[in-house]
């Protein structure tokens, strides 16, 4: 997982409110086996169906930086909504409300989920609107996102800050005690159970 300090990139505005994961990404695209390439499953019932769906407007093709309304990532627990995201290749969303199980899975993910106010989401939303294809700079030390002369502050958890910026997945904070368990396994008692090596190592 990349590290996340400072970056800019292409805002966009989802003026959307109760956004759910089927909506995120349709349930037909979690028959994959991958952890990618699920970018063509973004909000594809949406961009699908309607031609002036803002991803499908060429000044946000590249958009990084999502700014959507109250309750997104709700319903069920798929991790492949945010892998979606990621894969479209944004790095940061801001709501005033996310679901908890959608929050927990982007900090994991290597996404932001940035928790703004209402009157913030007004206000970026505006910012875009003036200046279609502007970028904003997410600062997530500062925890500040600025479009333009507006500067809005975002609220995220400390531990998951800290994860985003060290780029530490899972794997990577068991891994941070590589050297103890490489002891613990070199005393290892021969009657214990043990798991056996990866296929083809």
């Amino acid at each position: 997982m990349e590290k996340i300090s400072v970056f800019q990139g292409v805002a966009a505005g989802l003026k959307r409110s109760n956004v759910d994961t089927d909506q995120i990404i349709p349930a037909v695209f979690l028959k994959r086996i991958t952890k990618t390439g699920f970018e063509d499953g973004l909000f594809a019932n949406w961009r699908g169906q309607e031609p002036d769906f803002v991803l499908n407007q060429p000044v946000f093709q590249n958009a990084q930086v999502l700014v959507t309304g109250p309750d997104f990532g709700t319903g069920s627990s798929r991790e492949h909504a945010v892998w979606a995201l990621r894969d479209f290749g944004f790095k940061a969303v801001f709501s005033p409300k996310f679901a908890d199980i959608f929050r927990g899975n982007s900090g994991k993910q290597g996404l932001i989920a940035g928790v703004i106010s209402e009157a913030d989401m007004e206000a970026m939303w505006a910012a875009i609107d003036a200046n279609p294809g502007i970028e904003a700079k997410v600062d997530l030390p500062a925890q500040i996102v600025s479009i333009g002369e507006l500067s809005v502050s975002f609220e995220i958890d400390e531990y998951t800050k800290w994860r985003l910026m060290e780029g530490l997945d899972d794997i990577g904070i068991t891994l941070q005690n590589e050297a103890a368990i490489a002891e613990f396994e070199a005393k290892r008692e021969s009657w214990r159970p043990k798991t056996l090596p990866a296929k083809g190592v």
